[in-house]
């Protein structure tokens, strides 16, 4: 599936006029997954049995039971300061999952998209790498091309080369960004090829026909996440998991430019043909009771302040400590302030009303916690996992980093 620079866009709307005309499919806006229901909770087996969904608007917890649930939430950009994704990736299904006992993987390896537009106004809008295929050179403020001291395939290293390449030159320079130049084609053809960036670019007043475009590297897709099989099952009967929320294994380390849509399109469809195929023995499964949600004592909050600065802390250090390059030094900081930062906002968590800032903000906390005891439980450099204390490669270490409720990170196997 090919539609030009904006082949996840066609995709998604397409999608959502399907949705809009289904008789079956009932769309509830403004609605927020808080947590899976899990029967162990009650007393029994352990099974996903629906989740408790936060109704925005009314402030009211809904409990929603199914015979099957299925993650679908995305990835977790926005657990890092600069991200290409929507503000909505704050890993809600991961951190779910995780809570409700099911399996997590490789949560260490995050891919950095080198090429985010850098533009304020523009909300980190991604510059596909098909430019730098068609020939674009990176280059420092100073007009210095700068990846031929990096990689010998130059401007056509692989993502995670480039991503580190051009953090080690904004450091080395001091510079905000770099240029990413393809001048040296014609107004026509970049036009042609690349209708959406040109627009978008146009927007923000740059002429890319005759200016290099400002760039930095940008947190852009998840490889880890829930575990599944080749059908989206999760390792928690009755909860499946499709799109970049799961980790299939198609990634491995690393990750090539379109799996999305295999993890997309491909699991999604998969998981749709088991669960039809499954659809008389799932009817016939007796109805469950479980309480509704508990407001408790909990309270409407007047320091709003606190999810914000919390927020924005753990945005940073993840940034800062557990980015593109890492060391135990760096991990180690981040591990010790977002234990604190987790204490505190589970004591915010329980003494107030729950809001999607909130909600969001200890599921951030969640992901960022497993990414680094997962990048601290990887001694080496692999894929996007990039450790200068460990800067080379273990062949001992070809394992997954498996993490479960209750226990640390470990190499599958080990």
């Amino acid at each position: 599936m090919h539609a030009l620079d904006a082949t996840g866009r066609e995709i998604q709307r397409t999608l959502m006029e399907a949705v809009a005309q289904h008789p079956n499919i009932i769309l509830k806006e403004w609605h927020m997954g808080v947590d899976l229901i899990t029967l162990t909770k009650f007393g029994g087996p352990d099974h996903c049995v629906g989740a408790y969904v936060l109704d925005e608007k009314t402030g009211t917890v809904e409990t929603v039971l199914a015979k099957a649930t299925v993650i679908a939430t995305g990835g977790a950009g926005k657990v890092y300061l600069y991200t290409s994704n929507p503000d909505v990736a704050t890993g809600d299904g991961v951190a779910m999952a995780y809570r409700a006992g099911a399996e997590v993987a490789n949560m260490e390896f995050y891919q950095f998209h080198p090429t985010v537009l850098y533009e304020p106004r523009a909300k980190s809008f991604l510059v596909s790498e098909a430019l730098r295929g068609e020939g674009a050179v990176l280059r420092l403020p100073n007009g210095e091309a700068f990846m031929e001291r990096h990689h010998a395939l130059r401007d056509l290293a692989p993502r995670d080369v480039v991503a580190r390449a051009i953090d080690y030159e904004m450091k080395r320079s001091g510079s905000e960004h770099v240029l990413l130049d393809i001048t040296h084609k014609d107004r026509a053809f970049l036009e042609e090829r690349f209708p959406n960036i040109y627009a978008e670019c146009a927007r923000y007043g740059i002429d890319m026909a005759t200016q290099p475009l400002p760039v930095v590297p940008a947190a852009h897709y998840m490889c880890g996440g829930v575990t599944s099989d080749l059908h989206g099952r999760s390792s928690l009967p009755g909860l499946w998991v499709v799109g970049e929320a799961s980790f299939t294994g198609l990634h491995g380390a690393n990750r090539l430019a379109s799996n999305s849509l295999l993890e997309g399109l491909v699991f999604a469809r998969r998981a749709a043909l088991k669960l039809g195929a499954q659809i008389e023995e799932l009817r016939k499964t007796p109805a469950v009771q479980v309480p509704d949600w508990q407001t408790g004592s909990a309270v409407p909050s007047d320091e709003a302040v606190v999810v914000s600065h919390n927020w924005d802390e753990i945005r940073r250090l993840m940034w800062n400590y557990v980015g593109i390059v890492r060391s135990n030094a760096r991990l180690r900081r981040a591990a010790r302030r977002v234990a604190l930062l987790e204490e505190e906002i589970r004591e915010y968590y329980w003494k107030h009303l729950l809001t999607r800032d909130l909600l969001e903000l200890r599921n951030i906390s969640t992901v960022a916690q497993l990414m680094i005891e997962a990048a601290a439980s990887r001694r080496e450099s692999r894929g996007l996992h990039y450790n200068i204390d460990y800067p080379d490669l273990d062949p001992g270490a070809r394992a997954d980093t498996v993490a479960k409720r209750g226990l640390l990170p470990h190499l599958r196997g080990s």
